[in-house]
């Protein structure tokens, strides 16, 4: 009996070794799905058609919002194209990849301009679907891409052409409007954050503990590490460490030992100075002589750790050192000793305030022109590293040597409320950056319909490039026309009427149903978007034409013998029965 078990044992360990094999050898074999043609284009065609549509209801001041699923808390509701882009996955593969390409158009443009997302899908959509008509009627593809890069070529000087550059708040307030929908609020509050840190100061957005949006202004270097010990406060109300006029001592090592510390603090004493300490930490003895020193002697001193971890801590460090006219101890570079500290060697701040969760230092005393080197260098490696994380850390390293930052907090009655706003500051927020670099045009797609005017005076090689530039001047009739639908009224009637219009500011204002000068009407686009949405959506929609063949993977089938051999063998559990067979 024991050997026929181990011979089954042995013949089951081969069938699950040869079950394995041929799994594997399936996954090599893994069949693709080819199409060609005509049917490949419409398979895509229909893919770019659903992401589009969905897209398309959130453009203009009447345009509707979109609800979108979340793997995890509540439903996302939104009116930004990219948001919605990203969240739409096809099932059948051929329409997901005409999907994905459109997707790849808005998430360019949101990453150069910030805005104008669902433009650019308009304008893709109209150029691919176009495009397919053509081919499918026995145009050239390649020379038809060519006509469409040299009609959009006219377009961007066209528009450059039109450009104003923005010089009031007042442009900046309705730039920021225009781009939340139609929300006064938001434009105006993004226009006071503006006027309050300067054009190229940082303004970041957050949610709000209120029900109503508020502007936050920190000036100077603040950074989330408070007092070490809170024997260290020195004023009850608020439980805070101020000091007036005051040294700062920057470690970038641990201060454990107090012989190390006494130098610097009786230099400080000799000074009649109070002296911030901000290390990787201060502990043990050190950390008890200055408590003690502080208690019983009155001695102006706190200590507070360096923020950040890693190389993020040294750099912050170094940025501090700027701002103060200090030096880092412990850095490598310096090689210098706690021990063997000058005079020069402190920095120096105006204004220190330290809580338990934070600390802020005001009026630095370091030299301008070594802060503003410092700065040109964070600048350098943001253009440099292509990290969200890593941009994100030199933005807020940035804004502590700049004038200040200004936060931005969306307030709300719930979360889904919060976060469908910000999607919107965040946009206005970007469009009105956009607007400051390149200037802006009228607004309502006005500035693109004028724009066709440019296309009429080119000359083409051959009658495919000039099918080329019919698609570009119908698309740029998609803009204006789709936001007059979502506003309730016909679409091609509006484009007819602004271009029989002579003023060449002249639009439809969706919001009240009117022809009007859109610039004088505060019914403006940043030049940058308009220009970077008809550039990548014509990039990537005529590419998406000269498209002849398309390779996916092939549904994945079930085995139907793979199953059977793991259901029929489960049958061997009886085999416990034989013990009795001993």
């Amino acid at each position: 009996v024991i050997l026929l078990l181990n011979r089954l044992q042995m013949s089951c360990s081969k069938l699950l070794r040869a079950n394995r094999a041929f799994a594997c050898s399936q996954a090599r074999l893994m069949s693709k799905d080819i199409k060609f043609g005509t049917d490949a284009r419409t398979l895509m065609l229909q893919g770019v058609d659903i992401l589009a549509d969905a897209v398309a209801v959130t453009m203009g001041p009447k345009g509707r919002n979109v609800i979108l699923e979340q793997s995890w808390g509540s439903p996302k509701i939104t009116k930004d194209g990219v948001t919605v882009a990203k969240g739409v996955e096809l099932k059948d593969k051929f329409h997901n990849i005409g999907a994905k390409l459109v997707q790849d158009v808005a998430n360019n443009t949101n990453e150069e301009a910030g805005d104008g997302t669902t433009t650019a899908t308009v304008l893709a959509r109209s150029i691919a679907k176009e495009g397919f008509e053509k081919i499918s009627k026995g145009a050239n593809p390649i020379e038809i891409r060519k006509g469409v890069m040299l009609a959009v070529e006219a377009v961007t000087q066209s528009l450059k052409a039109q450009s104003k550059n923005v010089t009031t708040p007042e442009e900046i307030a309705q730039v920021a409007t225009i781009s939340a929908n139609g929300d006064t609020s938001v434009g105006n509050l993004i226009s006071d954050a503006m006027k309050k840190v300067g054009r190229n100061g940082v303004i970041t957005v957050k949610d709000g503990k209120t029900l109503v949006d508020e502007l936050e202004i920190i000036e100077g270097l603040k950074f989330d590490r408070g007092y070490i010990s809170p024997y260290f406060m020195n004023v009850q109300k608020g439980a805070k460490c101020e000091y007036q006029d005051c040294l700062v001592l920057l470690s970038e090592k641990k201060i454990s030992n107090v012989q190390s510390l006494i130098p610097a603090l009786e230099m400080a004493n000799q000074m009649r100075k109070p002296l911030l300490i901000i290390a990787e930490d201060v502990d043990g003895e050190a950390l008890t002589t200055l408590v003690l020193n502080r208690l019983k002697v009155g001695l102006q001193v706190c200590a507070v750790k360096a923020p950040g971890f890693g190389d993020n801590r040294k750099n912050t460090l170094r940025d501090m050192a700027v701002a103060t006219g200090g030096v880092v101890f412990g850095d490598e570079a310096l090689n210098l000793k706690l021990e063997e500290i000058k005079q020069q060697d402190f920095g120096e701040a105006g204004e220190v305030s330290v809580t338990k969760d934070d600390t802020l230092i005001l009026k630095c005393k370091g030299s301008q022109a070594d802060i503003e080197k410092r700065a040109d260098e964070i600048r350098d490696q943001l253009e440099n590293t292509t990290s969200d994380y890593e941009k994100e850390k030199l933005n807020e390293r940035l804004a502590k040597l700049s004038d200040g930052v200004a936060v931005l907090k969306v307030g709300g009655s719930s979360e889904v409320e919060v976060n469908e706003k910000k999607d919107r500051v965040t946009d206005a927020l970007n469009a009105t950056r956009a607007a400051v670099e390149e200037g802006i045009v009228a607004g309502g797609g006005t500035a693109l319909l004028r724009s066709s005017a440019a296309i009429d005076a080119l000359t083409p090689a051959n009658e495919d490039q000039k099918i080329g530039f019919k698609i570009v001047k119908k698309a740029l009739r998609m803009p204006a026309q789709t936001i007059a639908n979502n506003a309730g009224v016909e679409g091609p009637l509006v484009v007819e009427k602004i271009l029989s219009q002579s003023d060449l500011n002249v639009g439809y204002d969706a919001n009240k149903g009117e022809y009007v000068d859109m610039i004088a009407a505060g019914i403006i686009d940043p030049t940058k978007v308009v220009r970077t949405a008809i550039v990548d959506a014509s990039g990537v929609a005529s590419l998406l034409t000269t498209a002849e063949c398309v390779i996916t993977e092939a549904p994945k089938e079930e085995s139907a013998g793979a199953g059977g051999m793991g259901g029929g063998m489960g049958g061997m559990g009886g085999m416990g029965g034989m013990g009795g067979m001993m």
